[in-house]
This record gives C-alpha cells, structure tokens and sequence, in this order.
C-alpha cells in the first residue's frame, strides 16, 4: 500500500507523455545547426554549437526513453495518439530528430552520423507512408483537424539531403527532396484553405502556424546541398521563407499570450531553418544583407529557446504537462 501513492502520480505523468515532445529535440537541434553555421558566417566560438549538441542528445535520449516506456506500459495511449487527427502528424518529429541530429554529428561526431542518418532515412520513409496512408485511409478528417502541424512528415524528407548528399547518398537524397517538394505544395493549398476559409486555430495550435517557415527554408538548405549552388529556384524558395517569416512576424505578439503548451516550441525550429538558410546564402553568394539577416534571426532563435525552456520547466514544476487534455 505504501507504494501506491508514490507510484500513482509516476503512471498518470508517464500516460500522458505524448509524441509532440520531440519537437523539444528539433528546437535544440536546430539550435545546433544555427550557431554551427555562424561559426563560419559570424566567427561564433565553436564550444556553444558542441554545448547545444550534447544538449541536443541528452535531450533527445531521455525524451526517447521516457515514450519507450510509456510504450511498454501504456500501449493503448500510443495507439490514441497515433489515431488522434492532430497528434498523427507530430509522429515524424522522430525520425526527423535522428536526420538532425545525424546532420549535426557530421564533422563532430562521424561514426554516429551515417548509421543516425541511415536510421533516420529509414524511419522518415515508414511513417510518411504510415502518416500519408492514415490520411487518406478509413479515417474521417474535418477541416478542424487540419493544421500547419502537418507540414511535419513532408519537412522530414526535405531534411534528409542535407546530411545525405555530404554521406554519399544523392540519387536517394533526390527521392526525399522530390516527395517532401510536392507535399508541400499540396499541404500548403490546404492549410492556406483551412485558415482562409474556416475557423481560426484552437489556441493551443496557434504556434504551428510558425511551421509555415519551415518547408522553405530547408528546402532552400537541401537544394543547394543537391545543386552545388544558388540557382533560381533556391532563391524562390529562399525568399518565401523570408515572406512567411515576416508574416509570423506580425502574429508573434498575440501567440506570445497564449497560454503556454508544448506546441509552442513549434517556434524554434522554424526560425533555426530560416537561419541557416541566411547564413547557407551569406556563405554561398557572399552576401553581407543575408549575414546581418541571420545574425538577427539567431539572436530572436537564442531568445526564442531560452523563453522556451524556461516555461517548460516552469510548467513541468507547476504540473501543467503530462495531464489530460
């Protein structure tokens, strides 16, 4: 009996973890990338991109080994989420925490690269097939459910040739950037659609709208990894990043007073694309506007995880995390 008190609370938390905690491990990742690229653009020391690495994966091990678990003892749990309309598309937040991770690691740490990579890449195609398929299976979806939150599977494959080129990997990098390019102009018809035409986001997926940064901005970084070079389309993609960020922009301040959720740190990852790929261009066309530009963007994106971080911690102490929604 005496157990039981002590071990209540322990379950109930362990229940309600839920998959949308991965995006933490993409925020911090992408930190990662972000002071790495400024290294060579803005002369950073390089011990604060290995500082937010290590952080990276510290993070990402204990947030995988806390959902194995939550796995093992409550398998119906996953399975809802897995069912749930919305937290179906934060599944691949996984395998795209491996590519970053693995993309990361290039440099740093190369004998986990590959094999993180490889796993990543595998992972990535089984759930966008899994995500895609449930999609357009049995399941009902109303607009309602519909949200930028689903940029995700398609913002994995176009991860994937950034690291895959460096490894070797082209022929199979050009598949993902294909599959994740055409997705997105897909998914962005219909999220445009949804937030046009219907009902404004519940609060709590007011962040994702920040996820309408992403697509761009990777595929910017990964088609310059696939070319060689800045070509024309890289610029197109270059520059909707910048317009979508501008429009985040203005809808930043009424986000910031929402309540805070774990969604919110769909902020992070977002701004760390949009700032590697200012620094990608800085570097590549030698371009001094598009330094300053990411030396401003990884100022917000330090700002941005800091403010993050803090409130996650708050709210994990407050117990405002892990219970039902």
């Amino acid at each position: 009996m005496s157990d039981a008190p002590a071990t209540a609370p322990v379950e109930n938390w362990l229940e309600y973890f839920h998959v949308t905690f991965f995006a933490i491990v993409m925020g911090l990742a992408g930190l990662t990338l972000a002071l790495h690229a400024g290294e060579a653009a803005l002369g950073l020391p390089a011990f604060l991109s290995a500082a937010a690495y290590y952080a990276s994966v510290a993070v990402f091990l204990v947030i995988a080994l806390v959902y194995a678990a939550k796995g093992l003892r409550h398998r119906a749990a996953v399975v809802a989420e897995w069912r749930h309309p919305v937290k179906l598309a934060f599944f691949p937040a996984i395998s795209i925490s491996l590519l970053l991770l693995a993309t990361a690691s290039l440099g740093r740490a190369d004998a986990v690269a590959e094999p993180l990579w490889l796993l990543g890449a595998g992972l990535q195609t089984v759930l966008t097939l899994a995500v895609v398929t449930g999609w357009i299976g049995n399941r009902s979806f109303l607009h309602g459910h519909l949200s930028p939150a689903w940029f995700i599977p398609a913002v994995g494959n176009v991860i994937v040739p950034i690291a895959g080129v460096q490894l070797g990997y082209e022929a199979l990098s050009w598949y993902f950037m294909s599959v994740g390019l055409v997705f997105w102009i897909v998914l962005l018809t219909l999220v445009f659609n949804r937030l046009v035409f219907h009902d404004p986001l519940p609060g709590r997926l007011q962040p994702t709208l920040v996820i309408l940064i992403a697509p761009p901005a990777v595929g910017f970084v990964a088609w310059v990894r696939l070319m060689g070079e800045v070509d024309a389309f890289a610029l197109i993609l270059l520059n909707a990043a910048y317009f979508f960020t501008l429009l985040v922009a203005v809808q930043l301040p009424r986000i910031a007073r929402l309540p805070f959720a774990l969604s919110f740190w769909a902020l992070s990852f977002p701004f760390a694309a949009v700032t590697i790929a200012s620094f990608v261009q800085a570097g590549t066309g030698e371009s001094a506007a598009h330094r300053m530009i990411g030396a401003g963007l990884l100022a917000v994106l330090v700002l941005i995880i800091a403010a993050l971080v803090l409130r996650t911690l708050k709210a994990i102490v407050a117990g405002d995390i892990c219970k039902p929604e």
